[in-house]
């Protein structure tokens, strides 16, 4: 299970704490229902950041290939490398000063018993959906900003240095409205979006405007339900004012795929105006945040889910129709006349 690049993207903006599952006693929503309290999900938890930056030659770096074989293997790719090239590589990283700051920011940033809770609670919720899921061994990293995240089905890899946050001594080199993503409550919708892509089936026949929305928007909804106290803004990547914006105008925005005849265009220069990473989408308005077609997405899947509650997660996963959903969802927002204080 890969992650698609586009799916990390999807992503918060809400600086908020890791203690991602920690809510409110009011919020009897958030709250965990005994079924899944009851679902095993052993996490076996590893913090590699110590013993990498213990290492000051490229013996010791050898000796940390060996060690931690599987990592090396799936995260480092380590047979692609020609004899030495690998430990003199992590030998320069792991005595970099610089490095070894931002070391320190993650290290304390992301110890403590709440991350490992937090995967806990995430992953009880994914094999209560899906039992069949295989709950992978973690380990945490620092990359020096090479790779955010990695998931397959034997190993997750969170390169914690991504997920300081504002205060890191170094951040990745991406746009502004990307870099507000990465804090440390984005690992864990991250990693739920990661995830759905082992469930989320889709055509494959050439993917229209409409696919492409709702493939996102049963991507979100997977996160939404295993991620069930997280909100919305922090799932999509978009502001409180977001949000707010494309909720008042949902309705104009939905006319405008229909009256411009987007969704069942095939074009990808098209498409990705829609969905792909863009600050705004000024063809809908200049405040329209990008990737405004998988919000609408969203919407389409949570209308379907509604209307037909016996269908469950897994089965919308599995479901590749869009039109079908589009069709039983019977998703037609109204346009809001007024204007969105």
């Amino acid at each position: 299970m890969h992650i698609p690049a586009r799916l990390r993207t999807l992503l918060a903006v809400l600086p908020v704490a890791l203690g991602l599952l920690a809510c409110s006693k009011q919020e009897q929503s958030c709250e965990m229902s005994p079924e899944v309290a009851k679902v095993k999900a052993s996490v076996q938890l590893v913090h590699l950041e110590e013993p990498f930056f213990q290492i000051r030659t490229t013996a010791d770096a050898d000796r940390f290939l060996r060690e931690h074989g599987l990592f090396a293997r799936q995260f480092l790719q380590s047979q692609q490398y020609p004899p030495g090239v690998l430990s003199g590589t992590l030998t320069r990283l792991a005595t970099n000063a610089g490095l070894q700051k931002l070391g320190a920011q993650s290290d304390s940033t992301f110890r403590g018993p709440a991350l490992q809770q937090d995967l806990t609670h995430l992953f009880q919720y994914v094999r209560y959906h899906f039992p069949d899921f295989r709950v992978p061994p973690v380990r945490t990293f620092v990359s020096g900003l090479s790779q955010d995240l990695f998931v397959n089905d034997s190993l997750m890899v969170l390169s914690t240095d991504y997920f300081v946050g504002p205060k890191a001594v170094y951040r990745p080199n991406v746009p502004a409205y990307i870099m507000r993503r990465y804090t440390p409550a984005h690992m864990l919708p991250n990693v739920a979006l990661a995830i759905s892509s082992k469930y989320n089936q889709k055509s494959a026949a050439n993917p229209t405007m409409l696919s492409e929305m709702v493939q996102f928007g049963k991507a979100l909804y997977f996160a939404e339900k295993v991620l069930p106290c997280t909100p919305d803004s922090l799932l999509i990547g978009y502001t409180d004012k977001e949000v707010a914006g494309v909720t008042f105008n949902e309705g104009k925005i939905w006319a405008h795929f229909i009256e411009k005849n987007l969704l069942y265009n095939t074009a990808p220069f098209v498409v990705q105006k829609y969905i792909g990473e863009r600050p705004n989408i000024p063809e809908i308005d200049k405040t329209a945040p990008g990737r405004v077609g998988a919000w609408v997405g969203w919407q389409i899947v949570r209308k379907y889910m509604a209307e037909n509650p016996k269908v469950t997660l897994a089965q919308l996963m599995a479901e590749k129709d869009a039109q079908r959903i589009l069709n039983a969802s019977r998703y037609h927002p109204k346009v809001n006349r007024g204007k969105l204080n």
